[in-house]
């Protein structure tokens, strides 16, 4: 590629017919000048570029970031979801083995309270047997003693 000095310093041999030298200097100059413009406005283009593709590079690398965090976060999300479902599953388990023991332990209480029931009534029954013999045993006795009246013997001085 030349540069603006290699065309600045371009010499031409001159030919019996050749062209005014005046005017390929100057026409030289102006290639010098415009050459030496699209070379700084290149570098700065490729600059910008240089800095856009550090800027994708990064943004690159952070999208990949992103990406492999949200598959961390699914993953993790996915985990506690499920410890999530097997604490409640226990819970639920644990609750209705308590209800059964609940249940069982009122069932049994109740049992045993019919039992105890069933036991005062027959005692209430026995006692209203012995109760009524026993209250038929003294009126019997009543109506068939005869009440002697002996007449109260008043100790008189003598």
């Amino acid at each position: 590629m030349l540069s603006p000095l290699d065309i600045h310093n371009k010499e031409f041999k001159r030919g019996l017919r050749g062209y005014a030298e005046a005017e390929v200097d100057e026409f030289l100059d102006q290639v010098v000048r415009d050459l030496e413009q699209l070379l700084r406005e290149n570098s700065v283009h490729r600059s910008k570029v240089d800095e856009h593709e550090e800027r994708l590079e990064r943004y690159r690398a952070m999208e990949d970031t992103l990406q492999k965090t949200l598959v961390v976060a699914q993953s993790t999300a996915e985990e506690v979801k499920e410890a999530a479902q097997r604490q409640a599953e226990l819970i639920v388990r644990d609750a209705e083995a308590q209800a059964n023991e609940i249940k069982f332990q009122a069932q049994k209480q109740r049992q045993d309270t019919q039992r105890e029931i069933e036991e005062l009534r027959k005692e209430m029954v026995h006692f209203k047997a012995r109760m009524k013999a026993m209250l038929k045993s003294y009126l019997e006795f009543l109506e068939h003693e005869e009440i002697k009246e002996e007449p109260l013997a008043v100790d008189q001085p003598e």
